[in-house]
């Protein structure tokens, strides 16, 4: 980023190439940015230091889905929270987000915790680079302000749409076993109420060949037997 601000672009532009939140991009721009112990291994961010190849593509790619389903970035005092609910019910999910956050950010500490609202387990970290690393953080709900994925994203995911589509089912996803007229039949479903999370959904099992239909608004479902198999490979009952 301080490449892109040093050759003269606008904040704008940088915004548009990196996907980082222009305030970030105005702070670096004014000198303020975060002090780095260069002893200390492991705490730069590829994105910051424009080398987005230096990510975990797998991991990258399942905690981008579940986080799009349920996961919320806040603001602290001193660093930003991901917050991740997910069902106590599936420990395998809730162990596979935290893995997913430490192979991200391998510096950073990851908690587990319970909520006392209702059955949930809250995988969460504290990290400086969260907005680098999820540009769709935002105030308010996901489905009340835009998301997109930017470009660097975008080729991350291309190449692991597998890893993307199972976080977005382990999140807000669910396989359900049918009973078609005597027919014991899979399907998929997916729930979300933004529609820019539920196009990039339906965009990424257009790539994969998965054939998926829309029953109502806020539901993508998955009927067809060749694509009940296809996300079966990678998907699977939840554990």
């Amino acid at each position: 980023m301080l490449a892109l601000i040093a050759d003269g672009l606008s904040d704008l532009e940088v915004v548009r190439r990196t996907g980082i939140p222009r305030s970030t991009v105005r702070d670096w721009r004014r000198g303020r940015v975060p002090r780095r112990n260069p002893s200390m291994q492991g705490r730069a961010c590829p994105i910051c230091d424009g080398d987005d190849s230096l990510l975990p593509a797998r991991d990258y790619s399942y905690l981008l889905g579940l986080y799009l389903g349920d996961g919320y970035v806040s603001r602290g005092a001193r660093a930003y929270r991901l917050r991740v609910f997910l069902d106590a019910a599936y420990p395998g999910i809730v162990e596979a987000c935290g893995t997913a956050i430490q192979a991200v950010r391998p510096s950073n500490r990851v908690w587990v915790g319970r909520s006392k609202q209702c059955r949930c387990s809250i995988v969460s970290a504290w990290s400086l680079h969260w907005p680098c690393l999820l540009p769709q953080m935002g105030p308010g709900r996901k489905h009340e302000r835009r998301i997109r994925l930017v470009p660097w994203q975008e080729e991350i995911v291309s190449g692991e749409r597998r890893a993307f589509i199972r976080g977005l089912m382990h999140s807000d996803g669910c396989r359900v076993v049918a009973n078609d007229r005597g027919v014991m039949s899979v399907r998929y479903h997916f729930s979300n109420k933004s529609e820019d999370i539920k196009r990039i959904v339906c965009d990424n099992l257009d790539a994969l060949g998965i054939g998926w239909t829309r029953p109502c608004d806020r539901h993508i479902a998955v009927y067809r037997k060749a694509s009940t198999r296809l996300l079966d490979e990678f998907v699977g009952p939840k554990t």
